[in-house]
């Protein structure tokens, strides 16, 4: 993920693309407080960390043509992974990542 986009992830731009961490009661929030202050102290990236951290709330599964998407079409994934620069950048900031700051 990109961490650093507000609106979105890459080309998939609206609220329900943007990065969050959802947690459920003040200790999950302060573990996910420091894993965005540890993360954006370490230099990975020069611009801030805007993830949200946000209030858990009701889930819905995506539909199942969404499920396993890579999977069941990895032609439009790879061209939307290139197309969209998710795959360079992921490389880029990602790629040598420790477990704790992926």
């Amino acid at each position: 993920i990109n961490p650093t986009q507000s609106d979105g992830q890459f080309t998939d731009i609206g609220p329900s693309y943007r990065a969050a961490i959802f947690v459920q009661n003040d200790e999950e929030r302060k573990i996910a407080e420091a894993s965005k202050a540890k993360l954006a102290a370490s230099g990975r990236f020069d611009k801030p960390i805007v993830t949200e951290i946000l209030p858990s709330m009701k889930f819905w599964p995506a539909e199942e043509y969404h499920q396993k998407y890579y999977q069941q079409n990895p032609t439009d994934f790879e061209m939307f992974e290139v197309g969209s620069g998710r795959k360079a950048f992921e490389k880029k900031k990602w790629t040598d990542a420790k477990p704790d700051t992926r």
